[in-house]
């Protein structure tokens, strides 16, 4: 789906076009064939780097063509079809207007969008909201899993299987998120010498704001993924000490009744033995056995 919005200094909010004309944002949504041949003919981009962007594993980088520069990153998204963390978007800036690209949704467009704030023609000032917005969902994602690896840490006693499996999953979002900040951090500060983008003084100082505020949210994800392997490793030492303690005592347990099940094996012989003759002899069998097990029920209590 291919949507056109503009708006200049002197309008009042964000409305949609139906034409591609100049300071224009063409967000696209899952394109098709047909859609991104449009794209293709309509902006001049190149064929070769549009397809990159078809492909959900693309990796953040930047590339220039004919005077247009390609944007390269990924964004906080759960797809349990494809088992991603994290989804690519393409930001496409052209000397007349500014493109996005994704193959999902994105969330954090789709709130730029309903705020109806953005100036399409000030393209720099749009492109930093863009990336501001993505530093934003990343560190939102970041603040949920922070609370929840919390709340396991305070009862790691009762942590059970789905527990860890939760956190594993959140180790590989975090690492998916480190993977897609880095180099995104990496190309924002080719951008501040401006040879790849005119930026203006306040730009500048915004795009330093924006790389802080990534490499504080790298920071961050390292130190909350650490945090989930302390907690995890201190769940399997937890599980496996719990599962030698139930192996002793399940042994202990085998060892004592193994007791009462030889001596009575042995009178269940058909063979002349001590005591056969007595009348009192099941009752003083049964008295040794008491003792015994007795004795080995003190023993295996001190030692347990």
């Amino acid at each position: 789906m291919i949507t056109h919005y503009f708006r200049t200094l002197k309008d009042e909010r964000l409305k949609e076009v139906s034409d591609v004309r100049t300071g224009v944002w063409t967000h696209v949504v899952s394109p098709g064939e047909a859609e991104i041949e449009e794209l293709i003919n309509a902006y001049g981009l190149d064929r070769a780097i549009v397809a990159d962007a078809q492909d959900l594993f693309e990796v953040p980088r930047f590339e220039r063509s004919n005077s247009v520069g390609y944007f390269f990153t990924r964004y906080p998204f759960d797809d349990t079809d494809e088992d991603i963390d994290t989804a690519p978007l393409l930001i496409v800036m052209g000397e007349s207007f500014v493109l996005t690209m994704a193959q999902r949704k994105v969330p954090f467009i789709e709130v730029l969008i309903k705020k109806g704030e953005i100036i399409t023609t000030k393209k720099t000032n749009l492109f930093i909201q863009i990336m501001s917005g993505l530093t934003k969902s990343f560190d939102t994602e970041l603040v949920r899993m922070r609370r929840a690896v919390h709340k396991d840490r305070v009862r790691i006693q009762n942590i059970g299987t789905k527990d860890i499996a939760r956190m594993v999953g959140y180790e590989q979002a975090l690492n998916e998120a480190i993977a897609a900040i880095i180099p995104t951090n990496a190309w924002l500060q080719q951008l501040t010498n401006g040879h790849h983008m005119q930026l203006f003084s306040e730009d500048v100082e915004m795009m330093e704001d924006l790389m802080i505020a990534n490499s504080q949210l790298v920071d961050s994800s390292k130190m909350l993924l650490r945090t989930i392997q302390n907690v995890r490793g201190a769940t399997e030492a937890i599980l496996t000490q719990n599962l030698n303690n139930t192996i002793k005592l399940l042994t202990a347990f085998t060892i004592i009744l193994t007791v009462p099940t030889v001596i009575s094996s042995l009178y269940g012989m058909n063979v002349p033995l001590p005591l056969a003759d007595n009348d009192g002899a099941f009752w003083a069998i049964l008295v040794v056995i008491f003792a015994l097990v007795a004795l080995m029920v003190y023993y295996f209590s001190k030692r347990l």
